[in-house]
Parts: C-alpha cells; structure tokens; sequence
C-alpha cells in the first residue's frame, strides 16, 4: 500500500471531490465544493516528491521533470479511480487527485432530466457538454456513453487525458484510449478511430481547431460524437467552436457545423441545502431545424429564445433550471444568485442583495 492511499481513503469517507497536496502546506480536501484544511502536518517538498513519486509511472515520472505538468490515472482496486496532475510552483512540488466514482450512476440517479439518456440512442452526430472545471461533465457523459453500452450492439471509442470512468463492454464493445499511454493525442486518436470501425465516439476535450475540426467531421461522416468544452452556455459553445477557425473557414464550418449539430449540455454544479451531496442544473438545447437554421445564418444570439419556446423537445434554460431548483429547496438563493446568467432575475431571492461592480 503506497503512503498516499491513506489521504485516499479519508478523501473517500469525507465524501470528497478533490485532494490538494502542497509543498509547505497541509493537505486539504474540497468537500461539497469547499477547500477544507486536513488536520496534518505541513508537507516538506522532498516528503511529498517522495510520495507522489511512488504512484506515478516511471515515464510520467520524466515527463513531469522536464515539463513541470504532467496527467495520468490512477487506481485503488475496491475504492476508486483518480486523476492525477502533477505541477511545479514556487515552493516546489504540488498534486491534485481527483477522485472518479468506481460504479458508473445512472442519469436518473444523478437528477439529470430525461432528455440526458435519450442522447445515447442517436444514430449519429455532435453532442457538447460544456461547463467550468469541476461542473460534472465527465459524470454526466459516463451516464450518457452507460446508456448507450446497455442500449446499443455497437463500438465505443473513448479518448481521454487520462481516462475517468472504466466501462465494461456489455452489448457494446468498449475501448477506452489514454493520452500519451495508448495515443499520442486527441488529433492522431481521433484520425485512428474513423479507420477503427467506431459508431459512438467520446473525446475527453475539444482543445484545439484540429480535435474541433475532426470531431465536426467524424459527426458529419455517420458517427455519434460526444465531446466535451469549457464554456458558460449554448449559445457561447457554438460562438466558441465557430471562432476557433481563421475567418476564412468559419462560414463553411458554421454550415457543418449546423448539419452534425444535435444537442449542447450546459451545467453548473450547487450544494443542496435539503440533503448531504450536488446536483447539477442544466441548459439543454437539441439541435432542431429551426435551431440549425439559426447557426447557419450566424443568428445564435437568438437561440436563448429558441430554448425557451423548446420545452417540449426537452429543451430549458440554465437560469430556469437554477430558478427551479430553488423553487424545490434545493439549493441556496446566495449560490443561484451567484452561479446564474442573468443575476437580475435572483436577486430579490436575497435577503441583502450585494452591491456588485461586476454587475455593471
């Protein structure tokens, strides 16, 4: 048992998200969203060196001492999955682990809207999740790619950095490929996967003009695409994709664009006030005619009005998933306030509405 696998397993009994080890510092753990010191002595830069060390592979071992970065997965057979960063700062060394759930929860289990597991039965195209770091992306796409192993008699290709969630081929055969283990990158993993004979595909993250480009591509070309992106909403995602390609590409990918296009998953993550755990509120928009129609035609500032006309496709708002949140209990009025869009509409949930430069 490596000397770290003891944080691990208080990670897992505080019900933590995140492992924070720091030179000159004590651990913390984030805990429902909060960073909360553990009672432990301050960790040396060697002392932690040494620890981190014994984990680590030998070659992530060398990336990191020439990079200063450095990802990678790892596992405690019987208690969880972990990604891994490593990174220099100024006192030395430093290490964040954050733990991946060892059962897959389905998206009725996660409080996801019903719309979510329909994604995995779609014959073909571009579904985004987007959202800030730490918002459940990764989360709802295992419960989407789940849904489609259970339901379907296909082939799965996932390509992360590292891999998350271990899927189990059931009716669907799963192979599930780590950057700078199994691949060089999400470009070259990606060419590979349309010679590999795949019908769904996930990609861990749409970094780059060249991943965007041959994911739009692989969705055009007959395959379900699942990706994922940091952006706020819908409509940013699309104007984020778009302005990725130099001016002189983006009406051609706005019209590809357009065409694999099926459905975009905003989401931010709350503390509930009514029980220990998150949850998660979501914008959704499905790729309808009228939708395509409007990123054809560089019209995306209206698509917020096109989710609200949307409900009966499943389509809703991040402010109204938040509002309705709240309306159950769920969640704080100080936290809808300060994780909504459209901050005017929350604040007379507050009893002392801040004063806020930002809101100018």
């Amino acid at each position: 048992m490596a000397k770290i696998d003891a944080f691990f397993k208080l990670m897992n009994d505080q019900g933590a998200s995140d492992l924070h080890l720091v030179a000159g510092q004590a651990p913390a753990l984030r805990i429902r969203g909060d960073v909360e010191r553990i009672k432990y002595q301050q960790l040396s830069n060697d002392d932690l060196r040494s620890m981190i060390y014994e984990i680590a592979p030998e070659d992530k071992v060398k990336v990191f001492e020439e990079t200063g970065d450095v990802d990678f997965g790892y596992e405690i057979p019987g208690l969880a999955r972990y990604r891994a960063n490593f990174f220099m700062q100024k006192n030395g060394v430093a290490a964040v682990f954050r733990e991946i759930p060892s059962t897959i929860q389905t998206a009725k289990e996660l409080g996801l809207p019903p719309v979510i597991p329909k994604l995995a039965t779609l014959p073909r195209g571009l579904v985004i999740v987007t959202g800030p770091t730490g918002s459940g992306k990764s989360t709802t796409l295992a419960a989407v790619v789940d849904e489609a192993n259970n339901l379907r008699k296909d082939h799965i290709i996932t390509v992360e950095d590292p891999i998350e969630f271990v899927h189990q081929s059931r009716n669907c055969i799963v192979n599930q490929r780590e950057i700078g283990i199994h691949t060089k990158s999400f470009t070259t993993a990606l060419r590979g996967a349309l010679r590999e004979d795949p019908d769904v595909i996930l990609v861990g993250e749409m970094r780059d003009l060249e991943t965007i480009s041959l994911a739009i591509e692989a969705a055009s070309t007959g395959h379900l695409v699942f990706a994922t992106l940091h952006t706020s909403s819908a409509a940013k995602t699309i104007d984020r994709i778009i302005e990725v390609f130099p001016a002189s590409e983006q009406a051609q990918i706005r019209s590809n664009l357009s065409d694999s296009i099926r459905a975009i998953v905003a989401q931010v993550l709350f503390k509930r006030v009514d029980r220990i755990g998150r949850i998660p509120a979501l914008e959704i928009l499905i790729a309808t005619p009228a939708v395509r129609n409007l990123i054809r035609e560089s019209k995306v500032h209206q698509i917020p009005s096109m989710i609200q006309t949307g409900r009966k496709y499943g389509m809703q708002l991040l402010d109204d998933a938040i509002m309705d949140l709240f309306n159950k209990g769920m969640i704080s009025a100080d936290e809808a306030y300060a994780k909504s869009n459209e901050k005017q509409k929350f604040r007379p949930l507050l009893r002392e509405p801040p004063s806020d430069f930002t809101d100018a």
